[in-house]
């Protein structure tokens, strides 16, 4: 399975921003995808996922009724659009996939990574 990430870049509060993944692999249609994001100088934390099997979704609290995710199976394509951001929401945002029928949100729980792609909020 491999991913790649794309659309970050520099936004102004309040603005908004829509990253992609892109996934391939012969079976990637039946793995979950999630978005981490990484701050400097903290830890790699859970932004959302959905799964492949029911497309159900999970947010973090800290992006809940601002960020959406959304899957496109044809083209296994993961989007994340981010609304209302923040300055905090400033990371370097990863796409990753997880095998299974369940959704589990722990870094250590995801198989495969994509590159990552910086997202700046200013203030």
């Amino acid at each position: 399975v491999q991913l790649q990430a794309s659309g970050g870049g520099l936004v102004q509060a309040g603005g908004s921003l829509r990253l992609s993944c892109a996934a391939s692999g012969r079976t990637v249609s039946r793995y979950n995808i999630g978005w981490f994001r990484q701050a400097p100088g903290k830890e790699r934390e859970f932004v959302a996922a959905i799964g492949w099997r029911d497309s159900v979704t999970y947010y973090s609290d800290s992006v809940k009724g601002r960020f959406t995710i959304s899957r496109d199976n044809p083209k296994i394509t993961v989007t994340l659009q981010m609304n209302k951001l923040e300055p905090e929401d400033t990371a370097v945002y990863y796409c990753a996939a997880q095998a299974g029928f369940t959704v589990t949100m722990g870094t250590y729980d995801f198989d495969y990574w994509g590159q990552g792609t910086l997202v700046t909020v200013s203030s």
